[in-house]
């Protein structure tokens, strides 16, 4: 395992050499970082969080338990994973296929993913985004959109905290994403 600095790996989870995991990042029970994968810095990594090789994760980002990043997936800081939110990676899988293509999925800063939401892959989620507990998202997000519901459509607008602002179509004024 390569760490940058100092990171607690619980006795029971994984992580490969040359994986790269930030200062003050915690991996507990039963997951498993791969190599190749960059963790950043004040991370927490829940119960049962599996990182493939190649996946980026930025600093202070938070994944629940039961949750899978795969090759193709980035996460860029300060992003929340709830529980069990799947990640896929592939948009034709077959299980003899030999020339699966990735579909990169890109969530950005501050976004947060609800619990049991699943991300097709291919999108972007915006900045401070908010995708609610069980949505499918197959579309991009708009930065502070909240996204409910299969598929996932818009129902409003999200400041950085997470607090509704408005209900209303269009794009709130920027003071109140703030």
């Amino acid at each position: 395992m390569t760490t940058t600095e100092a990171a607690y790996i619980h006795p029971t989870a994984s992580a490969d050499d040359g994986a790269v995991i930030g200062a003050g990042t915690k991996v507990w029970h039963l997951s498993y970082v791969r190599s190749g994968a960059k963790v950043g810095r004040d991370c927490n990594l829940g119960r049962n969080v599996y990182v493939d090789p190649g996946v980026v994760i930025g600093d202070r980002c938070k994944i629940q338990n039961n949750v899978s990043v795969y090759v193709g997936v980035t996460l860029e800081d300060e992003v929340f994973v709830g529980p069990s939110a799947v990640f896929t990676n592939d948009l034709n899988p077959r299980a003899t296929k030999d020339d699966w293509k990735v579909s990169p999925t890109v969530v950005r800063r501050g976004a947060t993913i609800g619990g049991g939401v699943t991300v097709v892959c291919g999108v972007e989620i915006g900045e401070y985004a908010f995708v609610a507990a069980g949505a499918v998202v197959t579309k991009d997000v708009e930065p502070h959109r909240l996204v409910v519901g299969n598929p996932a459509r818009p129902i409003g607008w999200v400041n950085r905290n997470g607090d509704v602002v408005s209900k209303a179509a269009d794009r709130p004024d920027d003071s109140l994403l703030a």
